[in-house]
């Protein structure tokens, strides 16, 4: 069985989600030391001081800015790298299931839980009736996709739809 997955892989993506949320941080206290110290100017200037339209455009300027970065920072940036830890976190504790089933073809990208993955299609025959039907198996785009072939059978672990490990059958 070929394993997608290391063990260091979720430790990995956790140390960047660290990361990130050390820089957003820094971020807000670096703007919260120059609101305040705005404020504080603002405070000390002389009464009717020419200055005050400046020192006040400033103290408007500060917060608009950091409420742009929240948005692009945290909502892009930080929500999937929480997602893939959180995807990563349900590999490691979610019940996994094996089937055998012929792989069919690549279908396009999907997001799926804000992870970026490639998606299998295999057949699966269907207990009540005689037709087949398709099984959406999601590739971690992060990994190279597997090298299967279309008609070839392949013995998958997923836990979800999500790919964990293979091994591709002899015909």
């Amino acid at each position: 069985m070929v394993k997608l997955y290391r063990d260091e892989d979720y430790w990995d993506a956790y140390l960047q989600r660290r990361k990130l949320l050390a820089v957003f941080f820094a971020v807000t206290a670096v703007m919260l030391a120059a609101l305040i110290a705005t404020i504080v100017f603002y405070v000390e200037l002389p009464y009717k001081s020419g200055d005050r339209w400046w020192v006040t455009a400033i103290a408007c300027v500060i917060p608009s800015l950091y409420v742009i970065f929240c948005f692009l920072f945290m909502g892009i940036k930080f929500k999937r790298s929480n997602c893939y830890c959180k995807m990563l976190k349900y590999i490691s504790v979610g019940l996994k299931e094996s089937a055998e089933m012929p792989f069919e073809e690549v279908d396009d990208w999907v997001t799926q839980d804000g992870v970026d993955v490639n998606v299998a299609v295999f057949f699966v025959s269907n207990i009540k009736r005689d037709d087949v039907l398709k099984r959406r198996i999601f590739v971690d785009g992060e990994k190279d996709f597997p090298p299967f072939e279309k008609g070839q059978w392949v013995r998958i672990i997923s836990q979800g739809n999500l790919l964990i490990e293979y091994e591709l059958l002899a015909d």
